[in-house]
């Protein structure tokens, strides 16, 4: 039995004994004490004056009173205004630092009664370009985010869609067929995605310079973009793909191909992965086939000159097309198709889609047509709308070749980790296979931490001299910390001190190491609060308190050369506990940490 419900238990027969009536459990209110005021729970009196029918400071002091009979654990208490504030004494701490030795998985459900299945999908990625510095943090984001779900006890599968049909991907063919001259990945030497997106590029200046020239013939702008040849050809060549057109649709597998295998590199560098992945050019079909049956519904609209919409006006919006006047999909009509399948494959309780929020109202149109077709999944389509990441030289377009490409962004992070231990001489010692794995996981981790430290509702800039310092919020200032735990545990080995399963709960402690056990008694709800509003950054600032408070108790009390043998057993017991909520944490936002560094 937890602490608080113990506390909450008490507090009813309290009342109870004390005055005589029952009282819902619900008006039983126990928090964490805040951190201004003395103690480490608090019963918030204030509903159960009705009851006592006494002032709250009264009120608050018997209740006290008789908690501090009742209950060992309560060395004192003290009352501010309705506030009751309890102190629990040093054996439970040291005795609950015990538990968390003895469970493997601490924080984490092991043994949810009744587990969700829940999809989380990310990445999304169109296979016209590289990913890019926007899509490392869809891709963090997701995978931490699936990750901390699970650790709640649901039934978590990470899911892909890849948009590998559309005009887009179109543009790209287009240009490689008129200016590739038959150049492939091998012959240039370059990833596939990177190839392919140089064509992307290229359609879009070729494009702007025949908007240009028609403009000067006398065409408005917006006549000029729609009328330009480039961009009439590429419209032609979707309808051949949807018309299945033998050459387009070998030129369509071909270079998909390219930018598949290269972006298999990339999410293996990255250090994320799915456990299934979806193609537009196979949902999109399945969304036809829904919308189709949505007219003889009569939930769509079909207009004269063919093309398909749904009206939402009544719920505030517009309206909205699912099918081209010439039978061509849109991204709506593939996403119906896709949260159909998706549900139909995994007998889903939620999907959670991991998109920026340029993409909000895309998924309020989603959700508000499936309920339309009378889907009861509906409601458990769930958008986690994140902000857009930027460079501190501002934002990115992937049409102008203004992004920054993820392969090139994490090359150049191991790099700076590479530089920077140098400099620092802290890896002189270490071979230069070792100096290479740990490089890789400081500049991996430095970049993942400071994506993931933000909370996703916000927008946020990316500065990579910033994420990579050895000092404040930042990845490597937690390896290290992980880092030092583990170099004190070998030193220790050295001196045959073996940590042992557990310490003596008379202990004499400081108010620093029970600092140290509580932040680690807030361990689960952490991960409880990160799995509620799906934010890895709960986990991340956690962690970095959690370092940053042990790296001061490091400094200030002697581990090793403690002479009280107890002491030192107790601390190096507290910082073998300490180093693997850090190691659980990272790993939780995909983050590895080293044994040294």
């Amino acid at each position: 039995m937890s602490i608080e419900l113990q506390l909450k238990n008490k507090v009813l027969e309290a009342i109870q004994q004390m005055y005589g009536q029952s009282v819902d459990s619900e008006n039983i209110q126990i928090q964490k004490t805040r951190k201004d005021f003395d103690g480490d729970f608090t019963l918030v009196v204030f509903p159960l004056l009705r009851i006592s029918k006494k002032p709250p400071e009264q009120t608050a002091t018997e209740i006290g009173e008789y908690l501090k009979k009742n209950i060992d654990d309560i060395s004192e208490f003290n009352v501010i205004k309705g506030f009751l504030n309890l102190t629990l004494n040093t054996c439970f701490w040291i005795s609950f630092l015990n538990s968390v030795g003895q469970k493997k998985d601490f924080g984490y459900i092991t043994d949810k009664e009744k587990p969700n299945t829940v999809l989380v999908e990310y990445s999304s990625p169109n296979t016209n370009k590289p990913l890019h510095l926007g899509h490392i943090r869809n891709n963090l984001l997701g995978y931490s985010v699936a990750k901390i779900i699970a650790s709640q006890g649901d039934n978590v599968f990470k899911v892909n869609l890849v948009n590998d049909r559309g005009i887009h991907i179109c543009k790209s063919m287009l240009a490689w067929q008129k200016w590739g001259d038959g150049i492939t990945p091998q012959k240039a030497g370059k990833k596939g995605d990177h190839l392919v997106g140089d064509y992307y590029v290229k359609f879009d200046q070729e494009y702007k310079k025949q908007i240009e020239e028609l403009i000067k013939q006398g065409l408005s702008e917006d006549d000029a973009k729609k009328n330009a040849p480039l961009i009439l050809e590429a419209q032609e060549m979707l309808r051949k793909w949807e018309a299945k057109d033998s050459e387009t649709i070998a030129l369509w597998k071909e270079m998909n191909h390219w930018v598949l295998e290269g972006f298999d590199v990339t999410y293996k560098n990255m250090g994320i992965d799915f456990d299934r992945v979806y193609f537009e050019s196979d949902t999109y079909k399945l969304g036809k086939e829904i919308v189709l049956e949505g007219i003889e519904k009569d939930v769509f609209i079909k207009r004269e000159d063919g093309s398909v919409w749904v009206d939402l006006t009544d719920e505030g919006l517009d309206q909205k097309l699912l099918l081209r006047a010439d039978g061509t999909s849109v991204y709506i009509t593939q996403d119906i198709g896709t949260a159909h399948q998706r549900f139909a494959d995994f007998n889903a309780d939620e999907l959670i889609y991991v998109v920026g929020n340029e993409q909000n109202y895309h998924f309020q149109v989603l959700k508000l047509i499936m309920n339309k077709l009378g889907y009861n999944f509906a409601e458990y389509l769930f958008h986690l709308s994140y902000g857009m990441v930027e460079l501190p030289e501002g934002k990115m377009k992937s049409r102008e070749g203004t992004v920054v490409d993820a392969d090139d962004l994490m090359d150049e992070m191991i790099r700076t980790a590479e530089e920077m231990s140098r400099e620092l001489g802290k890896l002189d010692e270490y071979s230069e296979s070792e100096k290479a794995q740990i490089n890789r996981t400081i500049g991996l981790g430095a970049l993942k931490y400071f994506i993931l430290k933000v909370d996703p509702k916000k927008n946020m800039t990316f500065d990579p001299k910033e994420s990579i310092d050895f000092n404040g919020n930042t990845g490597p200032f937690i390896q290290y910390t992980y880092a030092r735990i583990q170099s004190v545990i070998k030193k220790a080995q050295l001196r045959n001190k073996l940590i042992p399963a557990d310490v003596q709960t008379n202990t004499t402690t400081t108010a620093k190491e029970l600092q140290l056990i509580k932040q680690i008694y807030s361990f689960p709800e952490v991960l409880f609060d990160a799995s509620e509003t799906l934010s890895p950054a709960v986990v991340a600032n956690y962690i970095y308190d959690l370092a940053k408070d042990y790296n001061q108790f490091y400094h200030e009390l002697p581990i090793l050369n403690e002479e009280n043998e107890n002491i030192s057993m107790f601390r190096l017991f507290l910082s073998q506990q300490i180093g693997r909520i850090i190691q659980s944490g990272m790993n939780l936002l995909g983050i590895d940490v080293p044994e040294r560094m």
